[in-house]
This record gives C-alpha cells, structure tokens and sequence, in this order.
C-alpha cells in the first residue's frame, strides 16, 4: 500500500499553482536581474544588434527563441539594458556567450550583474569552468576569468563535441571554419 504525506492541492484553482516558485530575481539599485521570458526577446535582439557582427555573432529571431532559458537580463523601467546567455558545452563546462550592455547605461554595473548571476547559475547546475570568448578582456580578467592557450578539455572530450552543429562549440574548440568569428577575440576560463 502506498503511503503519501505532506501537503497536496486543495482544490484545481490550487493545482494550477501547485509547485510554483516565485521568479527569480536579482534587485540592484538601478535595475533588476531576472531570467529572461520570451517577450524579451525582441529586445535582446535590439541589443546585440548594435555590436553585431564586429563584436558579437549575429542572432536571429528563432535562434534567440531556441535559446531563451540560458539568457538572464537587466531591466530597468521595463527597458532590457544588458543581457548574456550561460550555454552548457560539457558535464563541467559551460561558456558565457553574447553578453551585451545598451551604451546608454554602461558603467552602472548592469553588465557585471548579468554576468554573476551567469556564474551563480554555473554553480547552480554543477559545472565545474566557465569559458567565454571575448574583446573586453579585462571586464572578464575583473570576474575571475584568466586568459587560456588551447582547448582545455580531453581528446575524447573534444572529439564528442565535435558533433555538435552549435557555432560556439566550434569556436570554442578552435576549429578552423570558424576562425572568421573569432579573430581578434581572447580565450578566457574561470574555475568555479
């Protein structure tokens, strides 16, 4: 016989919010930092935009929709002022990818904010090294990164993520079809 314990939903009014949890949320003085919803989106496009393609990877529409849930943003008055995306590469590994600030409100904090909650997030889900491939090298240096030589994982390991169609797998295993991409960027890991 099965024996259950603990509370249960009363009625289907309580079901529909049964497990639910409060969003996550980051307060700042200036802006908050929250995981990033669909209707985000448009916005997030907006800002990379202005550094695409000389700093950061172009994104579309469907390709920023597929990967909404690695992106966290800053938001002020209802406007996106930074965003960034935490993309699992390995079991240890994951890479921060196409953090962007509006110009209007860099210096306040916003872009650094975005990126720790990146790295909280990390930690959150186990992994071990955060890499990110990127010109601001010393906003990074700043966060704990340090520049690397090389693709720090093993043979096998690299061999398997070989078969990843991902762009940014690519680039982060240096692989010569996208050298294009990455010219002039620095190879940064963070241990956790």
């Amino acid at each position: 016989m099965l024996s259950v314990s603990g509370s249960f939903p009363a009625s289907l009014a309580d079901m529909e919010n049964y497990g639910r949890r409060e969003p996550e949320v980051s307060r700042y003085p200036e802006f908050i930092v929250r995981r990033a919803r669909t209707a985000d989106v448009p916005k997030i496009k907006r800002l990379i935009d202005i550094y695409a393609p000389k700093i950061l990877l172009e994104k579309n529409l469907v390709t920023l929709y597929e990967s909404v849930q690695e992106f966290w943003v800053a938001e002020r008055e209802d406007d996106i002022i930074s965003c960034g995306a935490l993309h699992v590469l390995w079991s240890d590994l994951g890479e921060v990818r196409t953090v962007a600030v509006d110009p209007a409100h860099k210096g306040c904090g916003s872009g650094r904010a975005v990126v720790s909650q990146l790295i909280e997030t990390a930690r959150d889900l186990g992994l071990q090294r955060v890499f990110v491939l990127t010109f601001e090298v010393k906003f990074f240096s700043q966060l704990g990164f340090t520049e690397i030589d090389g693709t720090p994982v093993t043979s096998e390991v690299f061999t398997e993520m070989r078969r990843s169609y991902d762009t940014g797998v690519a680039e982060f295993l240096d692989l010569s079809y996208v050298k294009p991409n990455t010219l002039g960027n620095t190879r940064m890991l963070r241990e956790l």
